[in-house]
């Protein structure tokens, strides 16, 4: 087998490839049952969500700020900016306090629609 491609994705995408992955086979795996038990406890988000939040957190256009980044921003969904500097510690990036506050008002403002 050879990877042609990485390309990072959301839980809620992950989760919708699991259905697929279930329709396909009449007896899932054991990792699969074990993904998906995961994913019901810590996805939140509905696909629509979750494209909505990605296109807005793409318009705002933070500098540095990566599709890994923003993936790992949507499966977390940080609500205030403590929390968000926790998880960017993880990453060599450095996002400015006031975009921080643009990334938490956007969060806010989906979390309100769910």
């Amino acid at each position: 087998m050879k990877i042609i491609k990485e390309t990072p994705i959301t839980m809620v995408e992950l989760k919708q490839e699991v259905e697929k992955i279930k329709k396909k086979e009449k007896e899932p795996n054991l990792r699969i049952q074990k993904t998906e038990e995961y994913l019901n406890l810590f996805v939140h988000l509905k696909p629509e969500g979750e494209k909505e939040l990605k296109e807005k957190i793409n318009k705002l256009d933070i500098p540095r700020l990566k599709e890994e980044h923003i993936n790992k921003i949507i499966d977390i969904l940080p609500v205030d900016i403590e929390d968000l500097k926790t998880l960017l510690q993880g990453y060599t990036i450095t996002v400015s306090k006031e975009n921080m506050q643009k990334l938490i008002e956007v969060m806010n403002d989906i979390a309100k629609k769910k």
